[in-house]
């Protein structure tokens, strides 16, 4: 399995053409060698405001918002052509974000693909109108009908360290519930979305100007999208300060905004649990794919008796993940993204020594990867929650254990957060739903129990966010609600 020549560029989708971008084209980079895999167009302002007008277009002037059956034919032809382009997907997978190969049966790759199936099934079976039968308001017999319609144009801004997760989980339901849609994916992972769009292109029904891809080296163009009166809804996932900004740019033509945000989760052990085995499946949570994920649980809080054991227990585990090749399928933690991710984590492993922390396993770059964007799975120790290492996301392979004195105070120091994206609660079942109830989260994991699922919605509380993805409630996202009463006579 190779990835892509790198001989090769991507290109754009505008209007249902494949074209190049207006700024030229750009690298896109193998994390795990640092070597050029190829090129990608590069997407100037010209060609987002060509995509912007493009969606506008065919929201405007075509059937597709009022055609359902259309739409659903369209995301399962769409699922289905991406299956038979399956392992090429999966080698840029690989190679361009850094994913360790068995992620991409899972939730990198085969699962989002998979699950396009939800919105589809959904717009499929949705009660698109509501009769609310006749009354008489101020004295006037009417008959009153709820209707949902699709907002308009999307716009989705998305990262890269789930980029076809991502991806489909935005412009799944945006399109399955009506809207057109204009893609801005990450500058690390064009690739993810270029063969999306060729795929697109090439081998779907959608209409042109329904879907638009505009890959760019150029964090403005994305900024578009926020700021253009032409689009009505920006769906984005990414860092709280960029979330921030996407608000702020979005208020001055009072669009809708979804923002999936930076988490800073917490893993909590309950005197009652197996300690050994907990704490070694937290510290493995937490090295999958180099620690870059929004919901990973990056704090683990322990009875403060056990503070010692847990600290040994979960090092002893995080020492054995193989750390290398994401291509190796025995490769748990690969690289990180880029030069510039693994320079903050260090820089966050240089703070937890300042702030008094102490390392029971790694703190550096692993001896055996000399090329490669890597960071040593790592363990720290001796810090309280009021340190900056337990408070902002590091977005590594990086756990900090802190510890607790009882249930009540677990929950209080989880909660004690800006964020409040996730959580995972071990203890017997009643304490543990206590605690579970009692957190400020989006989403929890009690004793194992897995809530990634198309059906499930996903978000979170405070800073991690504003409304959800995934589920009939992510669906919903997309869709206006209108009244309608007609006098009976």
């Amino acid at each position: 399995m190779a990835p892509r020549s790198a001989d090769k560029s991507t290109a754009l989708l505008i209007d249902g053409t494949l074209t190049d971008g207006g700024g030229g084209t750009f690298a896109t980079i193998n994390p795990a060698t640092q070597d050029p895999l190829g090129t990608a167009a590069d997407g100037d302002a010209t060609d987002m405001d060509r995509a912007v007008a493009a969606a506008r277009t065919a929201f405007d002037e075509s059937d597709w918002p009022r055609d359902t059956s259309l739409r659903v034919h369209c995301l399962r032809q769409l699922r289905d052509a991406l299956n038979t382009e399956i392992e090429m997907l999966r080698a840029i997978t690989v190679a361009e974000v850094g994913a360790p190969i068995t992620l991409t049966y899972g939730g990198q790759l085969q699962i989002p693909v998979d699950d396009l199936e939800f919105p589809a099934r959904t717009a499929e079976k949705y009660s698109w109108e509501t009769d609310l039968g006749v009354c008489a308001p101020l004295g006037i017999a009417s008959r009153r009908t709820v209707v949902r319609e699709p907002y308009g144009v999307v716009g989705a801004i998305t990262p890269w360290n789930f980029p076809h997760q991502i991806n489909l989980a935005k412009i799944g339901p945006a399109m399955a519930a009506g809207n057109t849609v204009v893609l801005k994916p990450a500058p690390d992972t064009p690739w993810c979305a270029a063969e999306l769009g060729r795929i697109v292109a090439e081998k779907t029904d959608i209409p042109p100007g329904v879907l638009n891809i505009v890959t760019s080296s150029d964090h403005r163009v994305g900024a578009q999208l926020a700021s253009d009166p032409r689009v009505d809804l920006v769906s984005f996932t990414g860092s709280t300060v960029t979330g921030s900004a996407v608000m702020t740019a979005a208020a001055q033509s009072v669009k809708k905004v979804l923002l999936e945000l930076g988490g800073k989760s917490a893993f909590i052990v309950l005197d009652d649990a197996d300690l050994q085995t907990v704490c070694a499946k937290a510290a493995v949570a937490v090295a999958r794919h180099a620690g870059q994920g929004c919901a990973f649980t990056s704090r683990l809080l322990v009875p403060r008796d056990r503070y010692r054991d847990a600290v040994a227990a979960a090092a002893a585990a995080m020492q054995e993940v193989v750390v290398g090749d994401p291509a190796d399928p025995t490769t748990v933690c690969g690289p990180v993204i880029s030069a510039r991710q693994r320079d903050r984590i260090a820089g966050f492993l240089r703070l937890a020594l300042d702030e008094g922390g102490v390392f029971a396993c790694g703190g550096g770059r692993p001896a055996h990867l000399p090329r490669g964007f890597y960071i040593e799975p790592t363990v720290i120790g001796g810090l309280t929650n009021d340190a900056r290492v337990a408070r902002e996301e590091i977005f590594g392979p990086v756990l900090t254990v802190l510890a607790h004195d009882g249930d009540a105070e677990a929950v209080r120091i989880a909660n004690d957060s800006p964020y409040g994206l996730s959580g995972t609660v071990y203890g017997g079942e009643v304490r543990a739903g206590w605690v579970a109830s009692r957190l400020r989260v989006g989403t929890v994991n009690v004793n194992g129990g897995i809530w990634y699922s198309a059906d499930m919605p996903f978000g979170g509380y405070k800073q991690s966010g504003l409304g959800r993805e995934m589920g009939l409630a992510g669906f919903e996202e997309y869709l206006q609600t209108k009244a309608i009463a007609t006098t009976v006579r």
